[in-house]
């Protein structure tokens, strides 16, 4: 596999899926604590590729959107953004801007965008 043909995200969001809990864990500690582990974080696919659909940036693709509970019961998503990429991207935080506000103003759910750049 070349570097052009190589799909690294793919890999990521598999092990998302599979890890969650233990991701935030590792890369966001201070996100981990936030959250209320007896209730099952859910899988926001369908919400994800609505959010995603339209959007006018180059690149559309945000990785995964999970639903979970706050300690204090309120009800977030969080909006996670895999880069596996060696070289800056200059549209890549308006990208994450505008996946956050089309998520919010789709859904009316307050959200929490988080990056891991490779």
């Amino acid at each position: 596999m070349n570097p052009t043909t190589a799909n690294y995200d793919e890999p990521w969001k598999e092990a998302l899926s599979e890890y969650f809990e233990a991701f935030l864990g590792f890369f966001f500690p201070e996100v981990h604590q936030l959250i209320d582990w007896t209730k099952i974080p859910e899988s926001l696919e369908k919400e994800l590729k609505r959010i995603t659909a339209s959007a006018k940036t180059k690149k559309r693709f945000a990785d995964k959107l999970y639903k979970v509970w706050l300690l204090s019961g309120e009800e977030v998503w969080i909006l996670i953004h895999i880069e596996i990429q060696s070289q800056y991207e200059e549209n890549f935080p308006q990208r994450m801007y505008i996946y956050n506000y089309r998520a919010f103003d789709l859904y009316q759910k307050p959200v929490i965008s988080l990056a891991i750049l490779g």
